[in-house]
């Protein structure tokens, strides 16, 4: 079998966000939220995109949204690249999805609270080890949770997930698996065939299920990825070998290398923002340790 990239935007809403998702996106609620636990019942997928209701405010694109049985609004986002401020659109989305429950003259007892989950194929808290991370408003110095802390952040960075088949022992090690490794598996592995949940998501992501059009769109959407990655790495080539060249014309031996390290950083710095560590120390070649140090100077 050959399965369709959950990662992209529009695997990810057919897997996740279609009339016959309901029963998926609530195991893979609970598995990334809740710690496998079946807090969610039921849910409620609804229209995923936020239209601005003030003149000048920027539109809101998530992949999933859905209001669980107590009201809350869960939003849910899987990004591959590492674009600019990315960090601030995620709460922006959050703050904006709570706001705009309410209608004109309406109380705020009414406002429900909002979780933004977010996916992404990059590290974005790097000096965290953990591939699950969450945020919630705290007081600074006797970190109490605030009385009505109506937003939450959850995080899962992909890159960090390293387990392999035989060591997923956690609902969340399996949903995250799949998300990680759906593409490029020939088969169901056994010890995720066994969850309904699972099995239908990979029933889903199943190619021959789906018409030549989706198919070359699918291809059309994962090769603009590829195509960005691969800009990435050959302004990195170039910008290497420009470093190399300016430490030739120098004609001093130490500076050619010293040339070649000073691009290789410059190069580097402009990347924290679009790829994790591993992937910088790679296509640069500094170590992970000069790419944290240049982190902690930004």
């Amino acid at each position: 079998m050959i399965f369709i990239n959950p990662k992209t935007d529009y695997a990810f809403k057919k897997i996740f966000g279609s009339s016959q998702s309901k029963e998926i996106l609530i195991s893979f609620l609970n598995a990334l939220i809740y710690e496998g636990n079946s807090t969610i019942e039921d849910l409620e997928i609804i229209n995923p995109n936020l239209p601005p209701k003030l003149e000048g405010l920027k539109d809101s694109y998530l992949d999933v949204k859905a209001k669980l049985s107590d009201g809350t609004l869960v939003i849910i986002e899987m990004q591959v690249l590492n674009v600019q401020s990315f960090g601030k659109r995620v709460f922006y989305n959050a703050a904006k999805t709570y706001a705009f429950q309410l209608e004109a003259a309406q109380g705020y007892r009414l406002l429900k609270p909002v979780i933004a989950l977010t996916i992404t194929d990059f590290e974005m808290f790097p000096e965290n080890a953990e591939f699950i991370s969450r945020f919630v408003l705290k007081e600074v110095n006797k970190n109490f949770t605030y009385p009505e802390n109506e937003l939450d952040l959850v995080f899962v960075e992909l890159p960090k997930f390293i387990k392999g088949e035989e060591e997923l022992e956690t609902l969340a090690d399996k949903w995250i698996y799949f998300m990680k490794n759906a593409r490029s598996l020939t088969s169901v592995p056994e010890t995720m065939d066994s969850i309904p949940e699972i099995h239908e998501a990979f029933n889903i992501a199943n190619q021959a299920k789906l018409s030549r059009e989706e198919v070359a769109d699918l291809d059309k959407r994962e090769q603009f990825i590829y195509d960005q990655q691969g800009a990435i790495i050959k302004s990195l080539n170039e910008g290497i070998k420009q470093g190399i060249k300016q430490g030739i014309e120098q004609g001093i031996e130490q500076g050619i290398e010293q040339g070649k390290r000073e691009e290789k950083l410059a190069i580097a710095r402009q990347l924290l923002s679009q790829l994790d560590n591993g992937a910088i120390a790679q296509v640069t070649g500094i170590s992970v340790e000069d790419v944290q140090n240049l982190r902690g100077d930004s």
